[in-house]
């Protein structure tokens, strides 16, 4: 389901949106806050219920743009 969406419909940075940090589109929820909440256990209904504007399909971009970034991480290292 995630290939099929384009991270671009929902995550933006913006200079005038919390000094351009990247936020979910149409908030001003970063994606370092949410990412934050997931390594504090929060659960994807947790936040849903907390941040009415998050919806499931830009929880798994975030989740998925964030594998992917330590995937890279994991292979650099491992090239060294």
């Amino acid at each position: 389901m995630l290939q099929n969406i384009n991270w671009k419909d929902y995550i933006i940075a913006d200079p005038k949106i919390l000094v351009g940090k990247p936020v979910i589109k149409g908030t001003r929820i970063s994606i370092e806050f949410l990412l934050s909440l997931f390594s504090k256990g929060w659960t994807e209904r947790q936040i849903m219920e907390e941040y009415r504007s998050i919806t499931m399909e830009s929880l798994e971009i975030v989740k998925s743009l964030y594998t992917k970034k330590i995937a890279k991480i994991k292979k650099l290292i491992n090239e060294n």
